[in-house]
């Protein structure tokens, strides 16, 4: 025990006078120390504790051999530029989601959400078992990077609205916040769409310069004061069934870890992805009886025609994006591949099983 510690406090000395931000070997007396750029405001519940989370079990999966510095969005760079200051060396790593690099990367898209695609369940097994992170790696190791699954919000609200949408003519002229191909999908039907922090929304939507705005559930919504700019929640999660948050980390500095580092990084990559689920599962529940019960929030869903027009634009929006980009072609291959493999039986199961139990009121 004594030498455990002892070299502990060798290692942690070391990282203090580091020149060299990757190394090529790391014995059990060196220790490496990283930042992780965020997206996310510091500390911001589910999405910036996550990251710290995520961070916090490197440290513990490696004996203290490797430290994760956590910033939040602004810190070292701004929130949505994670993806160019990790490529960079900049930060050796990055938690954000890769919808937000869609002008850089088309292809990311696919690896946060897909409207009308594969729920949370289905997604992870995409990614683990049906190929998506070999996919996932050839595309963003063009770009320096290597990227992980850090977390899933699960399927998220269609957003909020100032005014009750009650046909598709109520949606023409609205100026919305919602990234990625939903997004796109939002402009095909006559809404405006911006992208924007999360950190914005809430002033975007009080001065006017936002009609609705997406942002992720009860949780993170209540979090950022949302239902005091507008009085109608949707809950038509058309637009992000599943929400994978990227872990991304520089190439460079991935190849200079030794494989037991990498498979630190690996397993804590893979159990901050079970971790947040199931925190989503539990917040969004108390958020959701908190925003109804004791702010008198509107819960509604979207109209027939609106969810029939979004299905049309969004089967339109992706064709176009797969036929302009190979990268994007093969990442929907597999992806729809995948979804058609699975989806006979999430709807022998859980789907039938969510009717039976809707029906028997239990």
């Amino acid at each position: 025990m004594q030498r455990r510690n002892f070299l502990k406090t060798l290692g942690a000395g070391a990282a203090g006078v580091a020149a060299a931000p990757f190394v090529s070997t790391a014995s059990a007396q060196e220790t490496i120390t990283w930042d992780m750029v965020t997206s996310w405001p510091k500390n911001f519940p589910a999405l910036g504790t996550g990251a710290n989370e995520f961070a916090q079990r490197i440290e513990a999966l490696s004996n203290g051999r490797m430290r994760i510095r956590v910033h939040g969005a602004g810190e070292l760079v701004p929130a949505l530029e994670v993806f160019d200051a990790v490529a960079a060396g900049t930060a050796e790593m990055g938690h954000s989601a890769s919808y937000y690099w869609r002008g850089k990367v088309a292809a990311a898209q696919f690896f946060t959400a897909v409207p009308f695609g594969m729920n949370t369940t289905e997604t992870n097994a995409w990614i683990y078992h049906g190929g998506g992170q070999a996919l996932w790696d050839e595309i963003y190791a063009k770009h320096n990077l290597k990227p992980f699954a850090v977390g899933n919000t699960g399927a998220q609200m269609a957003g909020w609205f100032k005014k009750e949408i009650n046909s598709l003519e109520d949606m023409q002229g609205l100026k919305l916040r919602l990234p990625g191909l939903a997004g796109e999908a939002m402009n095909r039907i006559g809404v405006t769409t911006v992208n924007m922090p999360g950190s914005e929304i809430f002033t975007s939507m009080q001065t006017g310069v936002l009609d609705a705005a997406d942002w992720v559930g009860p949780y993170n919504d209540l979090a950022f004061g949302l239902h005091q700019v507008a009085d109608y929640y949707y809950t038509s999660a058309w637009n992000e069934p599943s929400a994978i948050l990227e872990g991304t980390v520089n190439l460079d500095a991935w190849n200079a870890l030794p494989d037991d580092l990498k498979a630190v990084v690996t397993e804590a990559a893979r159990a901050s992805n079970l971790a947040m689920i199931s925190e989503f599962t539990f917040r969004n529940a108390q958020a959701l009886e908190t925003l109804v019960d004791e702010h008198g929030v509107q819960l509604r869903t979207f109209p027939e025609d609106v969810m029939a027009a979004l299905f049309e634009a969004s089967k339109e929006v992706i064709q176009a994006q797969v036929d302009s980009d190979p990268d994007s072609a093969k990442a929907y291959e597999s992806y729809q591949a995948f979804q058609h493999l699975v989806r006979p039986f999430s709807d022998a199961g859980e789907f039938e099983y969510l009717k039976a139990r809707a029906a028997a009121g239990a």
